[in-house]
């Protein structure tokens, strides 16, 4: 009798351990896991009525069954549905739905997702989901028209656009060019009216711009800025380069900088010319590609004479072809204009501006920079000492710095540079009266003529 009982203990014992597995096990395996399919639908709250519609459903134990309808008044469209034999785990939907075969006549249209996936769950039923959304039908493109622009631009240089940009649903409005850069536009004046200066870069052989519209939904309108373009020829010098200079200025930038120990002299000088610059050039960059979102009314810049009695010792766009015995080693572009008068000379500026950066940059040296609004900035290089800092709103007529010859510079000047939203352009047109009144000045004035007559 007591070996019964101790054989019945045993065999519930057992009984109990097995319906514990059991129950870890459904809970546990993916064969009887408990969350439904994850469906997402991608979506701004709005369609245009034409591009395709995504969907996307996942579950990790497959999709078995699939609905997707789409309903519209009292239109009711099935745009995709399905049951599989052999489940997958994920799929991936583009629903291209044109408008006039669900009679699109409605201010919005509902998409709902239906989904089953393979688990055992739900006594072998599956889970099941269901998700809906509205989305407000918006078919009509943004409003785009140029209002007044500079009437040419120079390879190297700049120009202004003033324009109108309306919609109701606006997302993204940009001026987008043939090189690849984006330009970023300021409110302008009154409601729906932009400006922007734009810069056709001299490594770019070609110039065109459009402004770009798009809305929420998913329109876009694009409108090509009429410039004449003015082609410019910059010089191109070849420089045999010196064991002098070699073992000198260039050894001490390299080893300062952190070129490796056991670099050759020439491999020193591409560290500098090429590593270098094109870090420190990528911080110029970055810090002259901001652009203010605040409304713009007035943009009055008066010409732009940093150095009295100045002297031109190098000018801007001088495309430098290094060789040393006679063999080419390595290549830059001199993106600003070298001025030199006196001995640490006075820097004083002609407009106001904020002091956006003031500290050493690698081969510019001491390098503050001014930004004087409308993605304007101006950067003035090799500056033996700064008087002003980072965060300093300074006045027309400031003494900001002096000359010198901290970073890459053989003897003691200044490097004066002009950027638009990041590219390098001519300083000699910001020098120029007659120039920034032609493309400036004028522009803004016929493109406040304009908007006063709609109003």
């Amino acid at each position: 009798m007591r070996r019964k009982k101790g054989y019945g203990g045993i065999i519930f014992l057992s009984v109990l351990l097995a319906m514990i597995g059991g129950g870890i096990y459904l809970y546990t395996s993916d064969a009887f896991e408990r969350d439904v399919p994850d469906i997402r639908i991608e979506n701004s709250g709005f369609w245009n009525g034409r591009d395709p519609l995504k969907v996307s459903i996942e579950d990790r134990s497959g999709i078995v069954e699939y609905k997707i309808t789409l309903r519209s008044g009292t239109v009711q469209t099935v745009l995709a549905e399905g049951k599989d034999a052999a489940p997958e785990h994920a799929k991936q939907f583009e629903l291209a739905v044109p408008a006039r075969t669900i009679g699109l006549k409605t201010d919005a249209i509902t998409l709902e997702v239906e989904a089953r996936d393979a688990s055992r769950w739900n006594f072998f039923a599956g889970n099941r989901a269901v998700k809906t959304v509205t989305l407000n039908i918006d078919a009509r493109r943004p409003k785009v028209s140029i209002i007044s622009n500079s009437y040419k631009i120079t390879k190297g240089g700049s120009a202004l656009v003033v324009f109108e940009a309306e919609d109701e649903n606006l997302k993204d409005l940009y001026i987008e060019t043939s090189f690849g850069k984006r330009f970023k536009a300021e409110p302008f004046y009154a409601e729906n009216y932009y400006i922007a200066l734009i810069a056709w870069p001299v490594t770019a052989e070609n110039f065109r711009a459009h402004v770009i519209a798009t809305d929420v939904a998913g329109n876009d309108a694009k409108t090509y800025i009429p410039l004449h373009l003015q082609e410019k020829q910059y010089r191109e010098s070849n420089i045999e380069l010196s064991d002098r200079f070699l073992e000198g200025k260039v050894a001490d930038l390299a080893q300062m900088f952190g070129a490796p120990a056991n670099a050759d002299k020439i491999e020193r000088f591409r560290f500098v010319n090429e590593t270098l610059r094109e870090k420190n050039e990528a911080l110029i960059h970055e810090i002259t590609s901001k652009v203010d979102d605040a409304q713009i009314d007035h943009f009055d810049q008066t010409p732009f004479y940093p150095l009295r009695n100045g002297k031109v010792v190098a000018s801007f766009g001088d495309h430098r072809l290094y060789y040393y015995q006679g063999k080419k080693v390595s290549e830059s572009y001199h993106l600003g204009l070298d001025l030199a008068s006196v001995k640490m000379g006075k820097i004083k500026i002609q407009n106001p501006a904020d002091v956006v950066f003031s500290e050493e940059n690698g081969i510019y040296g001491n390098m503050p920079i001014l930004a004087h609004g409308l993605g304007l900035y101006t950067l003035y290089g090799h500056c033996s000492s700064v008087n002003v800092a980072q965060g300093e709103h300074v006045e027309a007529g400031a003494h900001i710095a002096n000359t010198g010859m901290t970073g890459y510079a053989m003897g003691d000047h200044l490097h004066f540079g002009v950027l638009v939203q990041g590219v390098e352009v001519r300083p000699e047109e910001w020098m120029d009266e007659q120039w920034i009144r032609l493309n400036v000045k004028d522009v803004i004035q016929d493109a406040k003529k304009v908007i006063d007559r709609r109003k």
